[in-house]
């Protein structure tokens, strides 16, 4: 297949590289020169993703020169920059699109998939959404790896999953769109948390009561969105939940523990280049929690900690001294 990857990221740059060592012809766009020349001159991309060999038949091209004739168009641009990326550079579709960013857009609110309808006038049956437990790292240390693709459109979803299948990258399908995006949007947010709780040192039982209870936000918020609830169980909801807060490549983990260490958002970007999808989406997060009455408090909290400047542990505090509650009482029923 002939596939066009927008976004050279560090995932956006592993996919990239997976499809072409599975035979296909791939070109990889970025609107950074110095990404592009990585790839085209050493066959690695040393700013995102150091250190690892990519597949010499790769080729990067600036977004400018962007040729939409292609069998498969992959978005790899981050969430919040999605809108203005596609806009400005009047980008087109006119084959299937797979989604392999995570995040839901501030202001609108939107997931993925509601902003592609929108901005590409891209039907259903020709959208969808790659997501769970997938570091890029490991992904292209051909670490084996397994992941779910949703879509609304059954052939679909059976292409993309023969196309990815190989020795160490395994694909699951699903036609959940909505709760495979809303589970690898959400456990960032949590991932902030996770962080967070490591940096002043916590401990396991704190860390894991994080991470169960995050799930079931996250499962209440999807549901709410129309997700069916069993999802949040499989590689989307659960499996990305607990790499992300557990793993010490995990971005969104890492931005908790230098919050916990005392650097403000505004350090942490000037220093670091890689984007924490966790940070916008946590606003978004508590904004359509409002809007559909759903209770988030560790989602609310991570607002606070983060554009409040709540201390984190007056932040655990009332967490804690919340009013005692069932487990099951805001479980969703089968």
């Amino acid at each position: 297949m002939k596939i066009n990857v927008i976004g050279a990221g560090a995932w956006g740059t592993a996919v990239a590289n997976l499809l072409c060592e599975n035979g296909n012809e791939v070109t990889l766009y970025s609107h950074e020169n110095d990404v592009i020349e990585s790839i085209n001159k050493f066959q690695e991309n040393k700013i995102y993703l150091e250190s690892y060999n990519l597949c010499e038949n790769l080729v990067a091209k600036n977004i400018n020169e962007y040729n939409s004739e292609c069998d498969l168009l992959i978005n790899a641009v981050p969430t919040q920059y999605i809108r203005h990326y596609y806009v400005k550079h009047n980008i087109k579709c006119n084959s299937n699109l797979l989604n392999i960013s995570k995040g839901i857009e501030n202001s609108t609110n939107f997931l993925i998939h509601e902003l592609f309808e929108l901005i590409l006038n891209l039907p259903q049956n020709n959208y969808a959404v790659l997501s769970g437990p997938s570091h890029a790292e490991e992904t292209v240390n051909h670490l084996p790896t397994t992941v779910v693709i949703a879509s609304k459109n059954q052939e679909l979803k059976l292409q993309l999953q023969d196309l990815f299948n190989n020795s160490y990258f395994r694909v699951y399908t699903s036609d959940d769109v909505a709760g495979t995006e809303t589970g690898g949007a959400l456990k960032n947010v949590i991932a902030l948390a996770a962080g967070i709780v490591d940096g002043i040192g916590l401990g396991d039982n704190t860390k894991a009561a994080l991470i169960t209870r995050g799930l079931a936000e996250i499962r209440r918020i999807g549901v709410a969105k129309g997700a069916n609830p069993h999802t949040f169980s499989g590689l989307s909801g659960l499996g990305d939940l607990f790499v992300t807060c557990n793993s010490q490549l995990s971005r969104n983990r890492k931005v908790g523990v230098l919050i916990a260490e005392g650097l403000t958002l505004d350090e942490i970007s000037e220093k670091y280049r890689f984007v924490a999808e966790g940070v916008p989406t946590a606003i978004s997060a508590k904004e359509l929690a409002i809007k559909m009455n759903v209770e988030m408090p560790i989602i609310e909290k991570i607002n606070e900690i983060l554009f409040e400047h709540k201390h984190p542990k007056e932040a655990v505090k009332e967490l804690m001294s919340r009013s005692a509650k069932s487990e099951r009482e805001f479980m969703i029923e089968d």
